[in-house]
């Protein structure tokens, strides 16, 4: 899962994604050059912690997030993102917009001041008119597909009434994340890339000591904020001058760990565990995944010779010291292919290939 961390120029994006990732970017590329920088990141997970403790594997796995920093926005208001960073972040599973509220008199705000509100109306009028530009596009196709009859016609009928109405949210100013689709509908839609129908974030990017200011945006929008640059020197000191400059400032945790929970959240992701003297490893599915689902990713054999899965929760686990203790005080569960897996338990595939 990918997620791509977008934003007007001088917003600290590249500081992000160096605090997230540890690298070391520079920061002052310029506006407009196309530029994307990709890096996979553990989610932080205490219970991942506790496990390995339990176990001391030879190999303890966190759950990934992939993040992408993507240059180049402008938030014009002109739909004017260029067709090749455009196809970048269609491409993403989520966004993460970058909200400049740090004052610098050294970094000049492309809009000539720090506004976040006016910042984040701009970057969404600009998604929102690429997305009404496409559609309209799309239309155009389908009538004259209609005219020449070289489609099917119900498909083609179909997929004219989906796309008008399309239209007539975006015509309102009115993204299309949160709009229910049927399956056929998420279908004709599927490699679309609609960038407001992709989960989004919003990151404020405070200076050192900043309040969070008050915005307006969607409410359906998650809202976090964090020091970028503090995050960034911090993530880049070794391990123990890391924990002491924290306990210096009283920081419990990073600021990071926390966005990281909520774009592994913001996608509706969840972790099973399984574990072993050899591994003990988070796995993502998406919520609502089933067990035989959860057993291919583990792998593909898992999923094709299922034949049950062993299933207990993390709380029970942890609680007994084990699962031949859980075993035996009956907490161990055998469940079929449909089970719903539930976040943060363990499970073991039976299989037979």
């Amino acid at each position: 899962m990918k997620l791509g961390i977008i934003g007007l120029p001088q917003t600290g994006k590249t500081t992000l994604y160096n605090a997230l990732t540890g690298h070391d970017q520079p920061t002052t590329a310029s506006a407009g050059r196309m530029e994307v920088h990709t890096a996979v990141v553990d989610v932080p997970d205490p219970r991942v912690d506790t496990l390995s403790a339990m176990y001391n594997p030879e190999k303890t796995m966190y759950a990934k997030v992939t993040y992408a920093d993507i240059a180049g926005l402008e938030g014009s208001g002109q739909g004017s993102i260029s067709g090749q960073l455009l196809n970048h972040i269609a491409q993403m599973d989520g966004l993460i917009h970058v909200v400049r509220c740090f004052e610098d008199e050294s970094v000049a705000h492309v809009s000539g001041s720090v506004n976040p509100s006016r910042d984040i109306v701009a970057m969404n009028s600009e998604l929102l008119l690429n997305d009404l530009i496409a559609v309209e596009r799309k239309l155009e196709r389908l009538a004259e597909e209609k005219d020449r009859g070289g489609t099917d016609k119900k498909i083609n009928a179909r997929q004219t009434e989906l796309f008008e109405k399309l239209l007539a949210i975006l015509s309102e100013d009115k993204p299309l994340r949160g709009v229910e689709f049927t399956e056929l509908e998420k279908n004709d839609l599927s490699g679309f890339g609609l960038l407001t129908r992709k989960p989004m974030m919003i990151l404020l990017n405070l200076g050192e000591g900043q309040a969070q200011p008050e915005v307006e945006t969607e409410h359906s929008i998650p809202l976090v904020d964090l020091m970028g640059k503090l995050e960034m020197e911090i993530s880049q000191l070794p391990a123990d001058d890391a924990e002491m400059f924290m306990e210096e400032y009283g920081i419990k945790e990073p600021g990071l760990n926390k966005m990281i929970r909520l774009s592994y959240d913001l996608l509706t992701l969840q972790s099973f565990f399984t574990v072993g003297e050899d591994e003990v490893r988070a796995w993502t599915v998406k919520r609502g995944a089933n067990a035989q689902e959860a057993a291919g990713v583990i792998h593909s054999d898992l999923e094709k010779g299922f034949i049950r899965a062993e299933v207990v929760t993390y709380e029970d686990l942890t609680t007994l010291g084990g699962m031949s203790e859980a075993r035996n005080k009956g907490k161990l569960r055998l469940e079929g292919k449909k089970y719903l897996v539930q976040d943060g338990e363990i499970v073991h595939i039976r299989f037979n290939i």
